[in-house]
């Protein structure tokens, strides 16, 4: 499952391939945790980094599953 996250003022989105058995509910509820608590949010990806990012900024959050729909190029 990939997230994207836009962070007020970040040129670019933070991406984060999340592992399979991670549900849209747990990552609902940790932005959520953040964002409420103006803390940072802490997830970890399939290869088990760990990528933060602070609640207070974030501009939005896209939970999708990556894979077939993904296109490269200019179609």
């Amino acid at each position: 499952m990939e997230i994207r996250i836009g962070i007020v003022n970040a040129p670019r989105e933070v991406v984060v391939d999340m592992a399979d058995e991670t549900s849209a509910d747990d990552i609902k509820a940790a932005v959520e945790a953040g964002v409420a608590g103006s803390s940072l949010v802490w997830l970890t990806d399939r290869k088990g980094r760990q990528t933060c990012f602070p609640g207070d900024r974030v501009a939005y959050v896209e939970i999708g599953v990556g894979g077939e729909d993904q296109r490269i190029g200019f179609s």
